[in-house]
């Protein structure tokens, strides 16, 4: 299917009305039991799994149902469902449908709608996924591409400039991209790519390399918020794209632009948000991500201006904290008051800092590009990182990097790489691809080149492994920089103007 994307009919006029578990797992199902009383939930799973299982709902939990907050006590046998859990099987989100109301006359409990299907299908509901990661937990995709590649099953064109890439969640895949001066914030049909609205973020900023949006939204609940190249914040309603709040980080802190406009992906963490305006009354910030009022604003030593890349929380060592780039350095920042725990720069350049850092447990791993290349930090009980290693191995410059059972695969410049975390040292290399940009699902590495093909290789250590390539159609006149996504059986490709998506599913 294909369609065009026309925002100019479907830009909502802009009014101002002025944590968490580990994530492990995500499950698709339909309820077979509530126990609120023992807050727990018994879902029987979609697929080739099958069979019944038992989460335990924390009070604290996400819980929507037909896209509003509800509680467990609303929660009702037959109804679709999509668990985010962790290991324990604690759950931190639950979405659900009343498949009955999504839209089909008489259906049966556990029937999919094409509503249904598409929150079923699957959720990446920020940049680089649930974990911020780039590692996807979905079973049952292809392990091998035909010749030409996997079967296409929709293409919308119409999104205008930038290198925004997908977020997806409850059945809506959600965007950035321009129409005429504006900067917009765009959602379509997860099933099918049908245009739902658009939302103006800003105006457009004029750039040479490519105008308009670098940063992907973020959807937390009903809402999405999002984050255009000159500083402008939108939090909006993710049903319809009605304006809750909106404001200028820019101007509200006393930061400057960047060279290439502002790039982050802001952060939702429990009732904040997080955003890194890189400004004079705060480098780093939390919003209340209901009324965009600051919570506090971290001030770092030196004021450095914003990176172009987006923070992490990482929570496995003494006080939980975001790990970012900024212009100059990587820092950690306790969560509960902004206060700066840490700065190190030896994998930080002085022109852009892009790559967004891994970490497992006490171990943080952050990669730059202009010949600065990657550093590895271990953080003590007291928050503070401690400089474990830095070489050369890993030049990563806008690509973004996975990490997966203490490996590193990403792309050293044109070298598509695989680096032991532990010592830094690379286990294998290939130049077949080109520079470009990594995510991971199911045993494989989906890999993206900037001016050339798509490829699949098995994540392994112990060598490059192709298992299939093709070459993207309708190519704009720009490299490729969108980061691709895995989701619902669907690989997501953002080339400017046209989004293409592809089946993957075996």
């Amino acid at each position: 299917m294909s369609g065009e994307f026309r925002f100019r009919s479907l830009i909502v006029a802009t009014v101002v009305l002025m944590g968490g578990v580990t994530l492990a797992a995500t499950y698709y199902g339909t309820v077979e039991e509530v126990a609120s009383d023992a807050n727990e939930i018994t879902i029987k799973l979609n697929g080739k799994a099958g069979g019944v299982k038992k989460f335990t709902v924390p009070m604290e939990a996400q819980v929507l149902i037909d896209g509003k907050k509800s509680g467990l006590a609303d929660v009702e046998a037959g109804q679709s469902v999509t668990i985010i859990a962790d290991a324990s099987n604690n759950v931190s989100r639950l979405t659900l449908k009343n498949v009955k109301a999504a839209g089909t006359k008489g259906a049966k409990a556990g029937s999919r709608t094409p509503d249904a299907a598409g929150a079923n299908a699957g959720e990446w509901p920020q940049h680089r996924g649930p974990n911020r990661d780039n590692v996807s937990t979905e079973k049952g995709l292809l392990d091998k591409w035909p010749d030409a590649g996997p079967k296409p099953a929709w293409k919308q064109t119409g999104l205008g400039m930038g290198y925004s890439s997908v977020a997806i969640s409850d059945g809506r895949v959600f965007t950035m991209g321009t129409t005429g001066s504006d900067e917009v914030l765009a959602a379509m049909n997860a099933v099918t790519g049908k245009p739902l609205w658009g939302a103006r973020v800003g105006r457009v900023r004029k750039d040479g390399t490519g105008d308009g949006p670098r940063g992907t939204p973020t959807i937390d609940q009903d809402r999405v918020y999002t984050l255009g190249a000159n500083g402008d914040l939108l939090c909006a309603k993710a049903d319809k794209g009605t304006v809750v709040w909106q404001k200028n980080i820019l101007e509200e802190f006393g930061g400057g632009n960047i060279t290439w406009g502002i790039s982050e992906s802001v952060l939702i963490d429990g009732d904040n948000l997080i955003c890194t305006p890189g400004g004079k009354r705060g480098t780093m910030v939390a919003l209340n991500k209901l009324t965009g009022k600051t919570v506090w604003a971290s001030q770092v030593e030196g004021a450095p201006q914003a990176a172009y890349s987006s923070p992490i929380i990482v929570k496995d060592v003494g006080e939980k904290q975001y790990v970012t780039y900024v212009h100059t350095s990587v820092i950690g920042v306790r969560a509960s008051d902004g206060k700066p725990l840490w700065k190190q720069n030896a994998s930080a350049n002085g022109t852009a800092n892009c790559s967004t850092p891994l970490h497992t447990g006490n171990k943080v791993f952050t990669a730059s590009g202009y010949g600065t290349g990657c550093a590895m930090f271990e953080l003590g009980s007291d928050g503070e990182g401690t400089l474990v290693y830095s070489n050369k191995e890993m030049v990563n410059h806008h690509g973004g990097m996975v990490l997966l059972d203490g490996y590193v695969y990403g792309f050293d410049e044109q070298i598509l790489k695989c680096i032991d975390l532990a010592t830094g040292k690379t286990k294998w290399q290939n130049r077949s691809v080109g520079k470009g940009s990594v995510t991971s699902a199911d045993g494989q590495l989906y890999l993206r080149s900037e001016n050339g093909p798509v490829a699949l290789c098995a994540a392994t250590p112990d060598g490059y492994e192709e298992n299939g390539r093709f070459e993207q159609p309708n190519r704009s006149d720009k490299p490729v920089w969108s980061h691709p996504v895995v989701c619902g059986g669907k690989l997501y490709l953002r080339d400017q103007d046209t989004l293409l998506v592809y089946d993957i599913k075996k």
